[in-house]
C-alpha cells in the first residue's frame, strides 16, 4: 500500500449509518496516517533531489483504514498492544496530528489528557501553564483566574504550583494537567492512558470527575487495563498494528480481546476458540466441602495497612450531621497498623448529628483505585426493622463485624456515609470518598478483584 493510495472506509461503531450530523460528536471516516522511514540521513536530501521519482524511505502506516463514529454522550473506550496505532488516532482525533488519508469531523470542544507533559512548557511554572494551556481551549485570562483557586484544589500540588514543571514528578505532571481539563467546559474528554501514575486518592478523584463528565459529555479513554475500559465505557473499537480490527460493547470488545491476547501468549501451544453460550443448567448443590467449619487450604499473606485520612477525605455534608471517625480495630478494640486477609475485624463508624433524624443510616463501602465498589453494608436492614430516633447533639455509632478479605497487591479506599431515610428515600447528609486508605502488600491473590479462603483443591482422573 502507498501513502498515496486510496483507503476505503470500514465499520461504524455504532449501528445506526444514517445518524443526524447533531447526533454526532466524532465521525471517523476512512483514517490513514502514514510516516515515511529513512534509514540514513543523506537519504531525505536525496529525496528531495529526486522529488519522487525515486523513493528513498519505506512507508510505515501507523493507522490504516479506520472508521467509526461516537454518538453525543457516548463512553468509547479505545484498545490495542502498544503500537496499534491508539495515540496517533487520539491525537488526529484532538487535531495535533494530520492524517495521510481519510477526515475526522469533531463536533464540540476537545480536552485531551494525552503523553505526559504533552502541552506545558517545561520551563514554565505550573500557575504559568495553567493559563497557556487553558487559553488553548479559549478561555480568557480573567475566566482563568476565576477558575484557578478551582483548579489548583483539584491539582492538590501545594507550594509546587509556583515551581518550574520540568522539577515536577510525573505525578504532579498529570495532577495538574487533569485539573485544567476538569476546568474548560469540554464537551468531549480525550484520556491516553495518563491516570496510571497517580496515586489512589488522586485517581478516585478524576474517577468521580470522569463519571460526573459522562452524564452530559463524550468520553474516549484509551487504557491496558480492561477493568478500568469496562467500568468506565459503554462501547469499545481494537486496534491492532494500525487496523480496525472489530467495534461493539465494552464487554464484547474486552472479552474477544482477552482472548487474542491469551492466544498470542499461547502460541501453537494451544489454540482458543469462542465457545457458545452454555445451556447446562448453573443451579447445583454447593459443595459441603465449603462449609464454615471447613480449615483455609490456601494462605493468601495479604498484608493490609490501614491509614485514617478523614481530615483529608473529599466528599460532602449537608450540615445536619458529621461523620467524626472511622476505626478499623480487631473484635477486643485493639487497633493495629497491619492486619492480615482473612482476620476478624471490626469497623466502626462514629457520627454526631445536629438535627432531628428520624432514620439515621451509616454505611461504608470499600473501592479499589478506580472506583469500583468491592464490599460494603450499612445498618439500613437495622434501622427498617428497628427505626432509631436520634435528637440534635447526639451521638451515634455503627459497628460492622467481618473478617477482611484476600486482596491483590495496590491501594484501596473506604467511603464511609451518614444518611437519614429508608432504601427508597434518603438523604446522604455526610459523605467521605476516602475516609481510610488501604495499603495491601505481599499478597499471593492472582485471579479477580478479591480473594476468597478455599476450603478444597483438587484434580483428579476420571477413568
Amino acid at each position: 500500500m502507498s501513502c498515496n493510495s486510496i483507503i476505503s472506509t470500514a465499520d461504524v461503531l455504532t449501528s445506526d449509518i444514517d445518524l443526524r450530523t447533531e447526533e454526532i460528536a466524532i465521525s471517523v471516516e476512512g483514517l490513514g496516517k502514514c510516516y515515511q522511514i529513512y534509514e540514513k540521513p543523506r537519504d531525505r536530501l536525496l529525496q528531495i533531489f529526486f522529488r519522487g521519482r525515486k523513493n528513498f524511505f519505506r512507508e510505515f502506516w501507523a493507522l490504516r483504514n479506520v472508521s467509526f463514529k461516537v454518538r453525543k454522550g457516548e463512553t468509547v473506550g479505545i484498545i490495542g498492544r502498544n503500537g496499534s496505532g491508539k495515540s496517533t488516532l487520539l491525537q488526529m482525533i484532538c487535531g495535533t496530528l494530520n492524517p495521510t488519508l481519510g477526515n475526522v469531523t469533531v463536533h464540540g470542544k476537545v480536552a485531551a489528557l494525552l503523553e505526559l507533559g504533552a502541552g506545558f512548557n517545561p520551563e514554565f511554572t505550573g500557575r504559568d501553564n495553567v493559563y497557556m494551556a487553558a487559553s488553548l481551549y479559549g478561555l480568557s485570562r480573567e475566566e482563568v483566574t476565576k477558575r484557578f483557586n478551582l483548579i489548583e484544589t483539584f491539582a492538590d500540588i501545594g507550594e509546587h504550583i509556583d515551581q518550574p514543571v520540568k522539577n515536577y514528578s510525573s505525578g504532579m505532571y498529570v495532577r495538574l494537567a487533569f485539573a485544567v481539563i476538569a476546568h474548560v467546559d469540554a464537551d468531549i474528554l480525550v484520556i491516553d492512558e495518563a491516570l496510571a501514575v497517580g496515586d489512589a486518592v488522586f485517581t478516585q478523584k478524576c474517577m468521580r470527575f470522569i463519571r460526573k463528565f459522562k452524564e452530559t459529555g463524550t468520553l474516549i479513554f484509551v487504557s491496558h487495563d480492561m477493568n478500568s475500559v469496562l467500568n468506565l465505557c459503554q462501547d469499545a473499537v481494537w486496534l491492532h498494528k494500525g487496523d480496525l480490527v472489530k467495534t461493539g460493547s465494552a464487554k464484547e470488545i474486552a472479552e474477544d480481546y482477552l482472548q487474542y491476547t491469551l492466544q498470542e501468549v499461547y502460541g501453537e501451544d494451544a489454540k482458543l476458540e469462542a465457545l457458545a453460550e452454555s445451556t447446562q443448567n448453573a443451579n447445583q448443590a454447593l459443595d459441603e466441602a465449603f462449609e464454615a467449619n471447613e480449615p483455609i487450604l490456601i494462605d493468601y499473606e495479604s498484608k493490609i495497612k490501614v491509614t485514617d485520612n478523614l481530615s483529608q477525605a473529599n466528599g460532602w455534608k449537608s450540615g445536619a450531621g458529621e461523620i467524626t471517625a472511622v476505626e478499623l480495630t480487631t473484635y477486643n478494640n485493639e487497633t493495629k497498623t497491619v492486619y492480615q486477609g482473612g482476620e476478624s475485624v471490626k469497623l466502626v463508624i462514629k457520627a454526631r448529628v445536629e438535627t432531628y433524624f428520624d432514620r439515621p443510616i451509616l454505611g461504608f463501602i470499600v473501592k479499589d483505585r478506580l472506583g469500583q465498589d468491592l464490599f460494603g453494608e450499612n445498618t439500613l436492614p437495622f434501622t427498617n426493622l428497628s427505626p432509631k430516633e436520634v435528637e440534635p447533639g447526639q451521638s451515634i455509632e455503627g459497628e460492622f463485624k467481618f473478617k477482611l478479605p484476600m486482596l491483590p497487591n495496590g491501594q484501596y479506599v473506604v467511603m464511609a456515609s451518614l444518611a437519614n431515610g429508608d432504601i427508597h428515600d434518603h438523604v446522604q447528609h455526610h459523605f467521605l470518598h476516602d475516609a481510610l486508605i488501604i495499603n495491601v502488600s505481599s499478597s499471593k491473590v492472582r485471579w479477580g478483584l478479591v480473594g476468597i479462603s478455599f476450603s478444597k483443591v483438587d484434580l483428579r482422573a476420571i477413568v
